[in-house]
């Protein structure tokens, strides 16, 4: 077994075990950071990989969220079907948004554009929609019964979000290890020129986005069954899309661990932030911070933490001094 992946198991064991010596509140602040690292994982294939930037992601998460919550409350559907049903539902929407956009040329801001009017359109239907709460929301009964993705017990949470979060890194490590992967990565490139080159960069666009919104579907069920409440301007708001996007953008956007490191990185900060600067005479300041913390990663580590540890690495191991050959 090769040392990273040593290291990658090793990792894993550690996050298995440290629920039990970890407080209720900072088991709290680790489900939110898998979760978010997931949904960050979710963005990444179509963002990061394939250079498709989507800032209304959020439409995927409420999408799912609504679905396998009315689902369970109208017809007592288990979520655990409901959220791949609210997984597909996302996928179909997301293949309409890429038809839509990649079949009519649709790049850059333009088809960031369209991704924020699909969500919005998602926000105000939900907010005018009496059958899903209406502006008043969606609020789910706790039983406490897990067959209802309801438990008792916080770390169950814990575990569900870690799951979820090495999942969605294992499919983008399998995705780039192939063809598909390659392609989005020569997409993000030149599109142009895999074009010339005979890729049919429609087809791998429209399954890199299917993908992605599939995954964040499935994340809307959690993100409905953790809170217990659905607010449309919540979860289909342009904030929750940026809250998405930053942390495979900080981490490394189009690698595997990008996302990762980036919700480590900004979910805690994040967390810190509001809980000490977001009170009395400091209020706002939490804000601030996060944003200068955003900016010094744009200016000074523009491709994102993990390739800026990984080029400080290899810088390390070259200037380290060579042992002298043995006579």
């Amino acid at each position: 077994m090769t040392a990273p992946r040593v290291a990658a198991l090793a990792a894993v064991l550690v996050l298995a075990a440290l629920p039990a010596v970890l407080s209720s509140y900072a088991v709290t602040v680790f489900i939110f950071i898998f979760f978010y690292a997931y949904l960050g994982q979710a963005w990444n294939i179509v963002g990061g990989y394939a250079g498709q930037l989507s800032a209304g992601h959020a439409v995927f998460v409420g999408l799912g969220a609504y679905t396998s919550a009315m689902l369970s409350m109208t017809l007592g559907l288990t979520p655990w079907l409901g959220m791949l049903v609210g997984g597909a539902l996302a996928a179909a929407l997301g293949a309409l948004i890429a038809y839509l956009g990649f079949r009519f040329g649709l790049r850059g801001f333009y088809f960031v554009l369209l991704t924020v009017a699909f969500a919005e359109i998602g926000r105000i239907v939900a907010l005018n929609t009496d059958a899903v709460g209406g502006a008043l929301g969606l609020y789910i009964t706790f039983t406490g019964n897990p067959r209802q993705f309801q438990f008792q017990d916080n770390r169950a949470y814990y575990y569900v979000a870690l799951i979820m979060m090495l999942a969605a890194t294992a499919l983008v490590a399998a995705l780039e290890r192939r063809r598909f992967g390659e392609y989005l990565k020569a997409i993000r490139e030149d599109e142009n020129a895999c074009e010339a080159l005979g890729v049919d960069t429609f087809r791998y666009k429209m399954l890199a986005m299917v993908i992605s919104s599939f995954l964040t579907g499935v994340g809307g069920t959690f993100y409905a069954y953790y809170l217990f409440s659905l607010q449309p301007n919540a979860v289909f708001g342009i904030p929750l899309s940026v809250e998405i996007i930053i942390r495979p953008i900080v981490g490394g956007a189009g690698t595997v661990l990008g996302p990762v490191l980036g919700s480590f990185i900004l979910s805690p900060l994040g967390e810190l932030s509001r809980v000490y600067l977001s009170q009395g005479a400091l209020s706002g300041l939490h804000l601030i911070v996060y944003g200068v913390l955003l900016i010094v990663v744009v200016l000074f580590f523009p491709q994102g933490a993990y390739p800026a540890l990984l080029k400080l690495g290899e810088s390390g191991r070259r200037s380290s001094p060579q042992a002298p050959p043995r006579p």
